[in-house]
């Protein structure tokens, strides 16, 4: 059967102006008639139209022209209308997609929306009844591409590098790391394992003059004092055993950059000094030598551990303490921002759906609430892990309940009443709760005053106390 479209859409659209932007469709039937009839009819109302008389031609024809809207008959010689559009959403293909058919039924129908299919029509068409579903089609189209391009805009406007976050503990936090990354001032990052201190670090440099110049990490706590010393000053040949050689420290490769020390709390008094003689005068001698060295290094550190404390301890120096925390920046515990976590859980289930070549979209709503409910103590590296795990159990595009590990809440009610409920991502009970929570808190578990601050009446708010399990805190 001889194709009759041309190589590419027919944009004459000199017979009908009314339609000022152009949608592109492409028609997928093999009755050359009913084919050239609606390509004729649709041409005419201002639509760009392409044709193809078969499955396997209009899979080549959308992946070459990329329409907005697909038309194709169901029933159709090489490859049907439903073995198109299986292979098409295999491929991700971008087009809405309308099933065509003389053998309308409900079975066909449900079985065409479960492959992705956008509406369903019968023919003999009713052009009337064509117009308003692709005018309806095209609307949420348009409308989910601008949901689109706004998820991304808030997603860049809510992350910094792999940073994402848009509760207000981050946005502050982004909100200081934009002021400081311009300038030179040695940074102290302090906050819990696990809540993203270095991708903090590596941020402030990325988002700095030094950009260009390198990032070098070190991690205090994993070296002894003497190798801790020779990695970040260097040494000379012979300056102990096994020193073979003239070796560069951190500080010089660092040259131009950022030297990031991590878990600065476990230094030694011995090397702290050096550290200290280093930010007051920009200068330092290797293990070994006499030769003073300068070098243009921007210092950030990070601890987890209270450093204050660590003073009173006489473990740590208190003029390090006051150089290092020139601008002092605090991570929150996943558990102070819960409202991050449906973002966090997204990014991660992208990142390692992509690593494990695997395709999930997300997570069923009880296995986000169990989440949730959960304290994190490893905080976001612990969140990583969960989520790893589950994409690499997944069965389906969605991550099931079942598929996290048995340690997080079973019950959404079981949240923790000192946390906040994420918005978006908390039930309605859920607020409930932590609204009636708080409220008796701040009148000391009076009722009545408790009560007619919510809006309730006593009876209402002894019921809801028995329902969430709450009757000791009166």
């Amino acid at each position: 059967m001889a194709v009759l479209s041309p190589p590419e859409f027919d944009n004459d659209v000199s017979q009908s102006p009314k339609r000022m932007t152009q949608q592109h469709i492409l028609i997928v039937d093999d009755e050359p008639n009913a084919r050239g009839g609606l390509q004729s009819l649709l041409r005419d109302e201002g639509y760009a139209v392409a044709v193809a008389e078969n499955g396997m031609e209009g899979i080549d024809r959308a992946t070459e022209l990329c329409p907005d809207v697909i038309l194709c008959d169901l029933k159709m010689p090489v490859l049907d209308g439903m073995g198109m559009l299986q292979k098409l959403r295999e491929k991700k293909h971008p087009a809405s997609f309308i099933i065509m058919t003389a053998f309308g039924t409900v079975q066909t129908a449900v079985a065409a929306m479960k492959l992705g299919a956008d509406d369903y029509l019968t023919k003999p068409l009713n052009f009337d009844e064509l117009q308003i579903v692709l005018e309806r089609t095209l609307e949420r189209r348009a409308l989910e591409l601008e949901m689109e391009i706004l998820r991304k805009r808030l997603k860049q406007k809510f992350s910094v590098g792999q940073i994402v976050g848009s509760s207000p503990q981050m946005q502050r936090v982004f909100k200081l790391l934009e002021q400081v990354a311009p300038t030179t001032a040695t940074v102290l990052i302090l906050g819990e394992t696990g809540t993203g201190k270095e991708l903090i670090a590596e941020a402030i440099h990325e988002n700095s003059d030094r950009a260009a110049g390198p990032f070098i990490k070190v991690n205090c706590s994993a070296l002894a004092e003497s190798l801790l010393e020779s990695e970040l000053f260097g040494h000379e040949k012979g300056s102990f055993t096994g020193a073979d050689a003239r070796r560069k420290g951190k500080f010089e490769i660092a040259d131009g950059g950022t030297l990031f020390l991590d878990e600065i709390g476990e230094v030694s008094l011995g090397t702290q000094v050096k550290l200290l003689r280093f930010l007051q005068e920009r200068e330092f001698e290797r293990v070994g030598g006499n030769e003073v060295l300068k070098v243009d290094v921007r210092v950030i550190a990070a601890a987890n551990r209270d450093l204050k404390a660590a003073i009173e301890d006489n473990e740590f120096r208190e003029d390090l303490y006051y150089r290092l925390n020139v601008i002092s920046l605090e991570m929150p515990p996943l558990r102070d921002r819960l409202a991050d976590l449906q973002s966090l859980v997204e990014h991660f289930i992208e990142k390692y759906a992509r690593r494990h070549n695997k395709t999930i979209s997300g997570i069923e709503p009880h296995g986000l609430h169990r989440m949730m409910a959960y304290r994190w103590p490893g905080n976001i590296r612990e969140l990583e892990n969960v989520v790893e795990r589950a994409v690499v159990l997944a069965l389906d595009e969605t991550i099931k309940s079942d598929q996290l590990p048995a340690f997080l809440p079973e019950q959404p009610e079981q949240m923790d009443p000192d946390l906040t409920p994420p918005i978006p991502g908390a039930s309605l009970k859920e607020l409930e709760r932590y609204a009636i929570v708080k409220t008796l808190e701040q009148f000391e578990g009076h009722r009545a005053k408790s009560a007619a601050a919510l809006g309730i009446s006593v009876r209402a708010l002894q019921y809801k106390l028995k329902e969430y399990g709450l009757l000791e805190l009166d």
